[in-house]
This record gives structure tokens, sequence and C-alpha cells, in this order.
């Protein structure tokens, strides 16, 4: 309880300083509502299953019972249940993301309900977030520092069309990942973290704060996810995961102009580069860059290690398990992220040697070999 009185006091006096009178409040209102909405999503499967269940038939499925999909309901509702009550100006805030979200994560639940959503008008949709975004907050990409391209995002039409790109690509990077109890969750509640703790070493207090939320609101979702995996994200809400943390970098090197464009590259550079090795996998095997397959990284991992490791106990378990250990590989790229903010080269070099790290496990799990696989 001491250590919790702490964090309270901490909070609540910045947030006084700031202005941001209901931030402890917003967070803790957030966690819970976001919690208690999940576990009425699985206890009323029975209404909406029809619509919401996830069958466990499937190239990349990995449960062993029909599962509600539809967990983004639960952390738009914890941001919902946050907004009464917090200040005016986190209000604003928490409303940009809201309302912005909103292509991202109605055609995702469009899909989790229908699967005939293509995978072209859902990437489509992240990029309206993205334009939506740009339009309600007024900010986008202007700078990635590196010369030449900065003079580039200069000029209003191609930093718009950049921030729209990034948003898409990483939405979709979070909906890739998303293949193990817990492993998207607490990759986004890490990368958010992260996020909140550099806002607020540049003193960006709202913005420090809007990522303790939406950290708070995926963090409740776990619960439920894992260890269990009584409910998933979907699509509708890794989309509208995805388009918050993209969104959350934007406004961070944007606003404070300490932080390198690479720290927030940095953050999230575990579902990026799964998604740059799994369009370089399927354009050598000559597949269409949506093509579902089990050769992710964290499904490597469950069929070579974990699987191994753990024969003697369930399924479900080994799921578990393996969720939470790739989803806690996020967790190095957070803590150079906040030593490195403010060097370009030092978070570009840590960025590049997670990368290394990453594609050289992936060819040692696929050929046998640690080195940067030539074909995957």
């Amino acid at each position: 309880m001491t250590l919790l009185h702490a964090i309270h006091n901490l909070i609540s006096k910045h947030a006084l300083a700031s202005g941001l009178y209901g931030v402890w409040d917003a967070i803790v209102i957030g966690f819970i509502a976001s919690f208690v909405v999940c576990v009425l999503l699985v206890l009323t499967k029975s209404w909406h299953g029809v619509f919401s269940i996830d069958a466990p038939v499937g190239i990349q499925k990995f449960h062993f019972s029909p599962t509600p999909r539809i967990g983004g309901l639960a952390i738009l509702a914890g941001l919902c249940a946050a907004w009464f009550n917090a200040s005016q100006e986190l209000k604003s805030m928490i409303g940009i993301f809201v309302l912005a979200g909103q292509p991202a994560f109605i055609f995702g639940l469009a899909e989790d309900m229908t699967k005939k959503i293509s995978v072209l008008h859902r990437l489509l949709a992240t990029m309206a977030s993205g334009l939506l975004a740009c339009y309600l907050s007024g900010y986008s990409i202007t700078r990635v520092d590196v010369w030449g391209i900065d003079a580039l995002l200069n000029m209003s039409f191609v930093s718009i069309l950049f921030s729209c790109f990034v948003v898409g690509g990483v939405a979709n990077s979070i909906n890739m990942i998303d293949g193990f109890n817990g492993l998207a969750s607490t990759t986004a509640t890490l990368a958010f973290s992260s996020f909140a703790l550099i806002a607020y070493q540049v003193g960006d207090m709202q913005l420090a704060a809007i990522s303790m939320l939406l950290s708070a609101c995926v963090f409740g979702f776990f619960w439920v996810n894992w260890p269990l995996g009584k409910i998933f994200l979907g699509d509708g809400g890794a989309y509208f995961v995805g388009f918050s943390l993209a969104w959350i970098a934007v406004m961070l090197i944007e606003r404070n102009a300490k932080v390198s464009a690479f720290a927030a590259v940095l953050v999230c550079v575990h579902p990026v580069t799964e998604v740059l090795l799994s369009i370089y996998r399927r354009k050598i095997k000559k597949l269409h860059p949506g093509h579902p397959d089990r050769m992710h990284f964290h499904s490597l991992i469950y069929q070579r290690y974990v699987r191994r490791w753990l024969s003697g106990t369930s399924a479900g378990v080994r799921n578990s398990i393996t969720g939470l250990m790739v989803g806690l590989m996020s967790l190095s790229a957070g803590i150079l992220a906040n030593i490195f903010y403010q060097s370009m080269l030092y978070s570009l070099l840590a960025m590049l040697a997670l990368m290394l790290a990453y594609a050289s496990i992936y060819n040692r799990m696929v050929r046998h070999k640690w080195c940067v696989p030539k074909r995957l």
C-alpha cells in the first residue's frame, strides 16, 4: 500500500502542477471499466456469440474453444468511462483518440463479426484514422531526424500522407502479433508505459497522462485475456490499440523537440520488425502480403521451444506462456528508448541492434543458423 500511495502522490502532484486534476481517477476508472466490460462480454457470449465468436479453426489459430473476439469494445469503453472523470484538458485529448480511432475500430469490428472485410479496406480504414487524427489534433509527422526526408515532410501534403502511412503500418503490426494470450496486450501496455515515461521526462504531463490511461485500459483487458484466454482483442481492438500507439508516438515527437523520432520507433520495434519480416517472407514466397501462415516469430517460438519445454502442460498454458514471454520482449525496447530518447544516433543504433537480434533469432528457428536470413 505504501508504494501505491507513493505513486498516487507522485501522479497527483504533477497532475495538479499541469492542471490535469482528474488524471489518477481517470486511469483507475479506465482500468476498472475495461476489465468489467470484458467480464460482461464473456458472461454474455451466448447472446452475441453468433456474431462475435472466434472458432478454433484456421491456419493461425492456437486456441481450442470458441472465444469472443470483441475485446476492443472493452478498451474503448474504458476510455469513454475515463472521459467522464477527467479534466477538461484531458477530455479533449481522450476525445481525439476515441473519435479518430473509429474508422480503424469499426472496420476491424466488422471483420470480427462478418469475416468479409478485405485486408485493403482495413488498411485504408486505419489510414483514415490517421487522417482524422491529423485534422482533429493539428499534428502530423514533420520530422524523422533524417536529412532530406525532413525537408520533404515540411510539405503539408507529404507530412499528412506519411502520417497516415505510419498509422496504418503500426495498427496492422499490432494485429499481426496478436496470436497468443497476452501477447498484443503485454506489448501495447509496455509501449504505452514507455511513451508515458518519456513524456514525463520531457515535462509533457498531458501526453504522459493519456499514455498511462491507454496503458490502463489495455491492462484491464489483459487480465481477462491472460492466462485463460476468455476474450480476444479481435481486429477491432488490435487496430484501435495500434492506431493509439502510433498517434501517441506522432504527438510525442511533434510536441517535444528533444525526443528523437527513432526513439518512438524503438518503442514499437517488435511489431514493426514482425511486419517487415512478414512482408519480406511472403514476397520471397510470392504470396500476398496479407496471406496467413504459421511462420510468425511468436508462432515459431511456440512450435520450436515452448511446446517442447512445457510438453507436460496443457495447450492453454503453453499458449499463455508464449504470449507473455514474447510480449515481454518489448521491455528492453522501452528501457533503451527511455535512456536514449534524446539521441538520434543511440536510438537508431539500439533500434537496429534489436531488429538484428530479432531477425537472427528468427533465422535460427527457421534455418538453425545464427545469422541474418537471406531467404525466409
